[in-house]
């Protein structure tokens, strides 16, 4: 039996057996997804890694269909231009089944939802939140992210301005229990990462013409 086989038989004794630390988790990643991540990209995967460890930790959190929502498409939108793009199953893949979750079925869920919510208003996409919602969710990043985006594809939303948006989700988070101020902070930063993402890509894209041109010349 090789090495490699080994590490991987010990690791999952131990997730069937306690719970991983972040450690553990880091070290199961990188024996399923055995690439070097460029720079950009490493930074939220390392961060996701975590988050998802943790989550795995608290007894009251539910793997429900608004997490599953926000896991699988932050993902997209923060690895868009990942390179190379076939990785990208792999990795999503390495980061759910290294912290205890299924990636298939978070995608499922995820596909399913969000054919739920497509083509709607704001008004019907709040009706069917609450109808869906459970009870007591739990509280995670990853969660209001979630429901900040089932948002965003509203029908009537382009319609809005900017602070009838913002007042239109804290209410939504209010009516869900869930801390308005605490979404508005995830989402704020959700939309900087993105934005800073963006601009370091196009940073690094400019200096990959700028040594072309020095080259050629």
């Amino acid at each position: 039996m090789s090495q490699h086989t080994l590490t991987l038989l010990r690791f999952t004794y131990k997730k069937l057996k306690e719970k991983l630390t972040v450690s553990d988790s880091k070290k199961l990643f990188h024996e399923k997804f055995p690439y070097v991540i460029p720079g950009l990209y490493k930074r939220i995967a390392d961060e996701m890694l975590v988050e998802l460890n943790l989550l795995n930790h608290q007894n009251e959190f539910t793997q429900d269909f608004l997490f599953c929502v926000g896991l699988t498409e932050t993902f997209k939108e923060l690895m868009k231009g990942y390179q190379p793009e076939k990785h990208l199953d792999l990795l999503f893949e390495s980061l759910c089944s290294s912290t205890n979750f299924e990636a298939k079925e978070i995608n499922e869920i995820s596909q399913k939802s969000q054919k739920e919510f497509k083509d709607k208003t704001s008004t019907d996409i709040v009706k069917l939140l609450i109808e869906k919602s459970n009870s007591k969710l739990y509280p995670s990043r990853i969660l209001n992210l979630g429901i900040y985006i089932l948002i965003s594809n509203a029908q009537d939303l382009k319609k809005k301005n900017e602070s009838d948006i913002n007042k239109m989700i804290s209410d939504i988070f209010e009516q869900l229990n869930l801390s308005a101020n605490k979404a508005e902070k995830d989402i704020g930063i959700y939309k900087s990462s993105i934005s800073k993402m963006e601009q370091a890509k196009e940073l690094i894209e400019e200096l990959r013409i700028k040594n072309k041109k020095k080259d050629e010349n």
